[in-house]
């Protein structure tokens, strides 16, 4: 991480996974090239494939890798919560979120940790100036795209990628947020975390990245997955215009 290590303080990266043994390897190497001195915490939830125990072999060998087996696959939202928990309760300075498919590279990861040093938050953004994405289905981006222009009408948030998941959150900004009360299971949890965080009056930057489709495994998108997004975004919308304010501005 260079001269603003210090400045970082401990790192961890909290990694879910789901049947990702085809990459949760290739992964850790990865991460071991782009930040160093970076931990890496591999959330798996039963991977019936034995990502779980291919993680373990890996954590065997680099005392940098951690490993936590869940005991059902339980949702993205809630393994997360689980990591964040574990890393905060182990002393970590910067958590960061990433997932193990290789759509977001770790080489971009120390552009978004010099970030974190001036905000509460950092997302890796693809539609900010300078993000892209590739070798994505033109139908999966209209998806993505279309999602968070519904995400700004609906909630009146500025951020141009609040679907995003490669994040970067202080210790302090976790705690300043109710993770227990979290009930996003899917993809919606990104979401979820952005209006938490702004609704605690806290900082959010984004940091424009390359985002590559997976090459390896199966996605973990599915039409629940949208349908509890939509809903949940909806409900969160219709409530702060009832109370004649946009959602991002309501305190919890």
């Amino acid at each position: 991480m260079g001269e603003s290590g210090a400045a970082l303080g401990r790192v961890i990266i909290v990694m879910p996974t789901y049947n990702e043994r085809q990459n949760v390897e290739i992964m850790a190497g990865r991460i071991r090239e782009s930040v160093p001195d970076a931990h890496l915490l591999v959330v798996d939830d039963n991977s019936p494939d034995g990502t779980g125990d291919l993680a373990d072999k890996l954590a065997e060998v680099d005392s940098r890798v951690q490993v936590m087996h869940r005991t059902e696959k339980a949702g993205l939202g809630r393994a997360y919560v689980a990591g964040f928990t574990w890393a905060l309760d182990h002393g970590y300075d910067m958590i960061v979120e990433m997932d193990a498919d290789g759509s977001h590279r770790p080489e971009d990861l120390p552009r978004l940790l010099v970030a974190a040093q001036h905000a509460d938050a950092v997302i890796g953004s693809r539609y900010v100036p300078g993000g892209t994405v590739v070798n994505w289905p033109k139908s999966r981006e209209f998806l993505s795209r279309g999602a968070n222009i519904y995400n700004r009408i609906m909630l009146g948030v500025r951020i141009k990628d609040a679907t995003g998941g490669f994040r970067v959150y202080r210790a302090a900004t976790l705690r300043k947020i109710d993770l227990n009360g979290i009930e996003s299971a899917g993809y919606c949890f990104q979401i979820d975390m952005t209006l938490r965080v702004l609704q605690a009056g806290l900082t959010i930057t984004e940091v424009p990245i390359t985002f590559v489709e997976r090459e390896l495994g199966a996605s973990k998108m599915s039409n629940t997955v949208i349908f509890e997004a939509f809903a949940r975004v909806a409900r969160w919308g219709i409530s702060a215009r009832l109370r004649g304010r946009s959602a991002a501005s309501i305190r919890r």
